[in-house]
């Protein structure tokens, strides 16, 4: 069972955790179903709110996994009722967020697999790729597809972000989910890995 405790929700960069131990972050679209697939992964369906009210969320928010790394949850983008003074204060947190956060193992992009990836989901691709992060696309709401139509949107969605490797996963049956949780685990233990030999190489004479 997956130990998993809310720990902050960060408005500022003085909030952020004072810790070094690998993040995963998940990232996406207002309403893509960030919190829903949080609670699917950790089991708890407590964990992260959901609202129905889309762009809701304003903060970035830390979740300890077995006191072993962070599962951290960015503001949902591009709801149009969201106020431009708010989005410019979202976009400014989560780019520092990205500047002065150390390790990150992984970044978790959600899409809608119902539709294919919107101009604000490539242009987020783009930019984590200059970032030059792990990324893993996550295509949400996969329970309301047939089984031609994942067919058929996993490969769009692949081609649409260059190949990207998808996962069709639902929150609401835990579709993909296990893939989801192999690929964090072993970016987590890449990234712990690489954090031993950083440190071996302080150590030596």
């Amino acid at each position: 069972m997956t130990q998993a405790d809310f720990i902050i929700s960060a408005v500022s960069e003085r909030d952020f955790p004072r810790t070094t131990i690998p993040e995963v972050v998940f990232a996406g679209r207002s309403n893509v179903g960030k919190s829903s697939l949080i609670n699917r992964l950790t089991g708890n369906r407590r964990l992260a709110r959901t609202s129905a009210t889309p762009g809701k969320t304003q903060s970035i928010n830390f979740y300890r996994i077995d006191n072993s790394f962070f599962f951290v949850d960015l503001p949902g983008f591009g709801y149009a009722r969201t106020g431009k003074a708010a989005i410019a204060q979202w976009k400014k947190l989560i780019e520092r967020y990205f500047q002065v956060r150390r390790p990150i193992a992984l970044v978790v992009q959600l899409v809608d697999s119902r539709m294919p990836p919107t101009e604000m989901d490539l242009r987020l691709a783009t930019w984590l790729d200059a970032l030059g992060v792990q990324r893993l696309v996550a295509a949400t709401k996969a329970d309301k597809l047939s089984g031609n139509q994942k067919a058929k949107q996993l490969r769009e969605i692949s081609k649409a972000l260059n190949n990207q490797d998808v996962v069709m996963s639902s929150a609401e049956n835990g579709d993909g989910c296990k893939d989801i949780w192999r690929r964090i685990a072993d970016s987590v233990k890449s990234c712990d890995v690489q954090r031993e030999q950083q440190r071996g190489a302080v150590r030596r004479p």
